[in-house]
This record gives C-alpha cells, sequence and structure tokens, in this order.
C-alpha cells in the first residue's frame, strides 16, 4: 500500500469514527437517562427512620386529623378508624396494612411513550412545579405578572429540554380571573405544549370534570385515557397543621374514580405551620400523607398515588418562606428517604431558589438543593426548574440554565461504573508501554466520550483565550439567545388541528390557535 492510500484509509477510518460518535445514540448508553438510582444520601440513620415511623404511627393514631369530608370519615371508620370531636384518628393496624398493599410501582405516561416514567425503588426523574404569580423578566429587571402564554411557552420549551423529564404546571395565569377557565386553560395549554407527563390542579370538582372530558378527547376516548392516564392531579388535600381541606378532598375522589394519578401533597411550613424541630416538620409531613394514602387505597386499592411529604421552611426572623435554604434541602431529602423507608413512590421538591433572578446565588441555592434531593433517592424531584424568589416567580432562561444543570446532578447519581472495562489495565498497557503518553486517540477514549460524559449545552468550559476569542460569551446572554431559537422553532403538533378544533368548538379555550403555530403560518 502506497503512503498516500495508507493516510487515505486513516482518515477515512477518522472520519468513521467521527460519524460514529456524531450519531445519536440508544437511551441506555447515554451518559445520563431518565430514572437512574439515587439513594446515596442519608441524613437520617437507620435509628432515627425508625423512630420518625414511630412518631407518625402515634401521631396519626392519638393526634389524628380534623375537618374530614363525610365519605372519608365513613371510609376510615368503616375500615377501623375512630372518629370522635371533630377529628378522624388512624389506627396503626390500618395505615401498616395501607403501606403493605398500596401500589409500589407505577408509571406515568407520556402523550407518546417514550416520555413514560417507570417509577420505582429509588429512580429518580427531575421535572418543574409551582404556582409563581410573576415572570423573571432578566431583559427588563423586573417581575411582571405571569400570563397563559408563559405557561404555553415554558411547556413547550420543556418539551425540547432533555434533562427536565416531566412538566407540571409552573406558573397561575394571572391573565385569567375566572377559577374554572384558570383550571382548564391550565391544563389545555401544558398538554398542548409538552409531550411528556403533565402534572396540573383543580379547585374544585367540576372544574375537573371540564378538563377530564377534554383528555378523554385528546386520549381517543375515556378507555384509552384509562389505559394510559397522561395528567396527574397534584393535590394539597390538607391544610397543616394535621387538617384536611375539604374542597381538595372532593377533588381527590374525582381524581382517583377517574383513574388519574394522584400527588398526594403536604407543605406545611417549618415554624409556622408545622413544627420548628425539623424531625418533627418531617413526622407531621409524612403522617399527613400517610393519611390520604390511607383513604385513597380505601376508595379504590392500588390507585396510583406518589408520596408527596413537602415540608417548607420559614425564615423565623421574617417569617417568610425560604426555598434555597440549608435546612429546605436537609428537609426534603429526609422526606425522600422515608418515602424509601416505606418503599412508596415519592416526590419531593427543591431548586426553590430564594434568589429573584438566575445569579450566583440562584445557582448555589439550586445546585444543592437538588443536589442532596436526588441522591436521597426520592421518584419526583419536582420545582427543580427555573424556579424563583421562593416559587413566587419564575424565569424562561433560567429552565435552560437549570436544564444543564439537572443534566450534571443526574450525572453524579449515576455514579463511577467499575467492572474490568473501566478499571482500564488494558488501555494503561497500550499508552504507557506500546503507545504515545496519551489516551486522547485512544478506542476506550473514543468509545466512552458520549457514553460516560455529559456535555452541557449552554454553560461555558472555554480556555480564557477561547472566551476571549468568542467574544466574551455570557450565560445568561447565551440562555436568553437558547429560549429565543426554542421559542421561534418548537411548536408541538401532537394534538391534530381537528382534535383541537373539537376542544375549542366544545370548550372556552383562551390560549389564541394563532400563539401555537409559526409566524409565518398565521
Amino acid at each position: 500500500m502506497t503512503e498516500l492510500s495508507k493516510g487515505q484509509s486513516r482518515r477515512g477510518a477518522r472520519a468513521a469514527k467521527r460519524a460514529l460518535r456524531a450519531a445519536p445514540l440508544a437511551d441506555e448508553d447515554k451518559a445520563v437517562r431518565p430514572g437512574l438510582s439515587g439513594g446515596n444520601f442519608n441524613p437520617l440513620s437507620d435509628t432515627d427512620m425508625v423512630k420518625v415511623a414511630e412518631a407518625v404511627f402515634t401521631a396519626l393514631e392519638t393526634i389524628g386529623l380534623s375537618q374530614a369530608i363525610p365519605s372519608c370519615v365513613e371510609a376510615v371508620t368503616k375500615a377501623g378508624g375512630r372518629y370522635d370531636n371533630g377529628r378522624l384518628y388512624f389506627p396503626r393496624s390500618l395505615v401498616e396494612d395501607t403501606i403493605a398493599n398500596c401500589r409500589k410501582q407505577i408509571t406515568l405516561f407520556g402523550q407518546t411513550p417514550e416520555h413514560d416514567i417507570e417509577i420505582s425503588d429509588s429512580r429518580v426523574y427531575f421535572g418543574t412545579a409551582g404556582a409563581a404569580v410573576h415572570i423573571a423578566d432578566v431583559e427588563n429587571n423586573e417581575y411582571r405578572e405571569s400570563t397563559l402564554d408563559d405557561l404555553y411557552n415554558i411547556s413547550r420549551m420543556v418539551d425540547k429540554l432533555d434533562n427536565i423529564h416531566f412538566f407540571q404546571r409552573c406558573l397561575v395565569p394571572r391573565d385569567v380571573p375566572d377559577p374554572l377557565d384558570m383550571d382548564f386553560n391550565t391544563c389545555y395549554a401544558a398538554v398542548s405544549g409538552t409531550k411528556k407527563h403533565v402534572g396540573s390542579s383543580w379547585v374544585s370538582p367540576e372544574h375537573f370534570d371540564k378538563s377530564i372530558e377534554m383528555l378523554h378527547i385528546i386520549a381517543g376516548g375515556e378507555a384509552n385515557w384509562r389505559k394510559r392516564p397522561f395528567v396527574s392531579m397534584s393535590n394539597c388535600f390538607v391544610v397543616p397543621p394535621m387538617r384536611f381541606a375539604e374542597d381538595s378532598c372532593y377533588c381527590v375522589e374525582s381524581a382517583v374514580y377517574a383513574g388519574m394519578p394522584i400527588l398526594l401533597l403536604a407543605a406545611g411550613q417549618a415554624g409556622a405551620t408545622s413544627p420548628a424541630a425539623l424531625a418533627g416538620a418531617v413526622v407531621q409531613e409524612v403522617a399527613e400523607v400517610l393519611a390520604g394514602l390511607v383513604w385513597v387505597n380505601l376508595m379504590v386499592p392500588g390507585h396510583p398515588a406518589i408520596f408527596g411529604t413537602w415540608p417548607f421552611v420559614s425564615d423565623l426572623r421574617t417569617g417568610s418562606m425560604s426555598g434555597g435554604s440549608g435546612e429546605q434541602a436537609v428537609l426534603m431529602a429526609a422526606c425522600g428517604q422515608m418515602g424509601r423507608f416505606f418503599g412508596l413512590p415519592t416526590g419531593i421538591a427543591a431548586g426553590m431558589a430564594d434568589a429573584k433572578f438566575p445569579d450566583a446565588q440562584s445557582g448555589f441555592e439550586k445546585a444543592y438543593t437538588n443536589t442532596l434531593a436526588a441522591h436521597s433517592g426520592a421518584n419526583l424531584i419536582y420545582e427543580s426548574a427555573g424556579m424563583h424568589a421562593s416559587l413566587l416567580g419564575c424565569c424562561y432562561e433560567s429552565f435552560v440554565i437549570d436544564n444543564d444543570m439537572l443534566g450534571a446532578i443526574n450525572r453524579t447519581i449515576r455514579g463511577i461504573e467499575v467492572n474490568d472495562d473501566t478499571l482500564s489495565l488494558t488501555a494503561m498497557r497500550d499508552v504507557c508501554v506500546d503507545g504515545p503518553s496519551h489516551y486522547l486517540g485512544h478506542e476506550q477514549t473514543l468509545s466512552l466520550m458520549q457514553r460516560e460524559y455529559i456535555y452541557p449545552d449552554i454553560a461555558d468550559r472555554l480556555s480564557p483565550k477561547e472566551w476571549a476569542e468568542n467574544n466574551k460569551p455570557v450565560l445568561l446572554e447565551k440562555a436568553k439567545a437558547k429560549v429565543d431559537e426554542l421559542l421561534q422553532s418548537h411548536y408541538p403538533t401532537h394534538i391534530s388541528d381537528e382534535t383541537d378544533a373539537l376542544i375549542r368548538e366544545k370548550f372556552n379555550v383562551l390560549l389564541p390557535r394563532e400563539h401555537m403555530k409559526p409566524a409565518d403560518t398565521h
């Protein structure tokens, strides 16, 4: 072979390798993917978890909850509970039987199967949530009221952000004053913007009934919906401390009988509506959620329910919520750990920065709260992206920035895999004895570039020289550009025009159709 042909052969081989590396990877070969196993951060010892569990059983049996609706009282007392002087008491045996027999593995379906979330053991998924009333407008350095357009825009952004695995409504559309219209259009905008699993909320069963009718239309009928329910209800069915919320409880019943998965939420605020002692805050929220879990399983045994213990933190100097605090991080991680202790599908919240905009404070608050939550082994990490001002605001650019952060955190969950190949003795021998004394072109390096390593989408890894040569890019400016790119290019079409027209004919859809198509098609 001539020198020329040898060179061509080498160039051809290198080109083939580059093409192989550039080809899309199967999900199982990616450096990170939804559902990696956490569970390595344990703020509670084994003894601590037993003590918490014992306190929970005692609280349910001797303190109980007030303001239970009649159907809940009837179901629990028939199963051995006690109702006395307005409080409903849950015997330990009933709670333990529920924990033993409830559904431990559930699927949160997407509108398309590639977005299905399989919840079991300590698999971890990141998603959004919240009820922000403002948008953090980085362009004008101000907070403005959130709108229905904002909700739809953010849902279609999340549809394209790989490290955000599900979309729960993150804001309240302040331009929709009527509560029925707000609940319906919140659900409509979310399911229209993303194929990923959606979480939403309703304030009354009548509002829910409108939305479930719409979801049946999208699914192609009630039977299809019940096979693959692609929306879950987020429901604060208790008003801490240890009281049921009447209207929310009726919504719980509607969701359960409609076959909709439900996130059972207890969200006491330490020092205000739950004990200031962090252990006590965990006890109260776990007790409140287990009360709901008992009731749900008495209605429909094995109904898909998520153990949503969300103890929030107060700054005890002012009484205001502190979503980005260190106490918030360990509280949520402890609740994730208690979910694993009971073997329940568990959702907790993290990433609720106190910072008002995407800045250094936002970065460190989101990073440690999300990292500890994920490593606790909780299955679903809600509010993990986009949120500011302890959930009062959300920011377009932060969803893009936080997507990079969540990818890196997910890589830490995956950890280090040890086997004969990764121990690398063969590669070391090749390089050190027979080779060029570096690993840059080694087959192992090339084969692991995509499978072992994750690369940020907008975060900066340039050297100072390259950074200067590239006009000194700023992260926030890159995030703005990415937001513009997504909003100008991605208009989901998974709901057909015919189906959407039927929905608009039957219901009061407030999101203009022209806002859901590229400008040149208006």
